[in-house]
């Protein structure tokens, strides 16, 4: 059976420290699905959300196992549509940790066959975070080392 796995986010922007979690998570299943979601305790997005999506694609044109979507619904619910069994997501501290445990607690109730699969951050991208590249940015700095792709 094809191993898909969800890396689900809202990517605003997609970092290095993302591609990262993407290219490892590789290793572990046969297909990965970048899902961009609308996260609500985030006002507005700072990067549109198409522009994203083509980012990412660009990024990752030579794979034919990722596949970019947008999404807005329960991520549990996304995964049942797609077949995935597995979440994947990155961890950078034992914030992350704490925050990302109790998603993890609540899509496995509301999908029981949803398996959460945690990737601790490879350190060169461990200081790596969208909110800090936003904030650079926002204040004309280059945040395009921080990027896996290039930006105004």
């Amino acid at each position: 059976m094809k191993k898909v796995a969800i890396f689900p986010g809202s990517f605003d922007p997609f970092t290095k420290g993302h591609e990262d979690i993407v290219l490892r998570g590789l290793a572990l299943f046969d297909e990965l699905i970048i899902a961009i979601g609308h996260n609500n305790q985030k006002n507005n997005r700072y990067f549109e959300v198409d522009k994203m999506v083509g980012y990412i694609e660009e990024t990752f044109k030579s794979f034919d196992n990722i596949k970019v979507i947008v999404y807005n619904e329960l991520t549990a619910d996304l995964a049942k549509k797609y077949d995935a069994k597995f979440l994947l997501r990155g961890l950078r501290n034992t914030t992350d940790f704490e925050y990302e445990n109790s998603i993890s607690q609540v899509n496995r109730y509301l999908n029981e066959s949803l398996e959460s699969v945690f990737l601790i951050t490879s350190p060169k991208f461990a200081s790596i975070s969208s909110t800090i590249i936003r904030e650079v940015h926002k204040y004309k700095g280059d945040v395009n080392e921080f990027l896996p792709y290039k930006i105004d």
